[in-house]
């Protein structure tokens, strides 16, 4: 092949690869049940998860995440914790401004 025809061959090659991952759905739990299983027995499904998010799948796809309560706390906070420490980080080098509690 030529210089262009290996390029293009290559470029094409590589769109698709991403084509087809950007099909697939990756699963970001351990843990799956289906929309049926769901409704049957909701918090069966959730124990099934032992603590961490499960999976909800309609068609082999995932849809959505069931996160207990305790899981999506801790998720919450972590959150909390990255845009603190975002601020913090962007404040880094600025003058320090002292200030007395009674003065507000």
């Amino acid at each position: 092949m030529h210089g262009s025809t290996m390029k293009d061959a290559i470029i094409g090659a590589v769109n698709n690869a991403f084509k087809s991952i950007s099909m697939a759905n990756m699963i970001l739990a351990e843990t799956t049940a289906s929309v049926s299983e769901l409704k049957k027995d909701p918090m069966g499904t959730v124990s099934a998860g032992e603590g961490f998010p499960v999976a909800i799948l309609n068609r082999n796809q995932p849809v959505f995440y069931c996160v207990p309560a305790k899981a999506y706390e801790v998720l919450m906070n972590k959150l909390e914790d990255m845009e603190l420490n975002a601020v913090a980080d962007a404040r880094k080098g600025q003058a320090v401004v002292k200030v007395k509690l009674d003065a507000l």
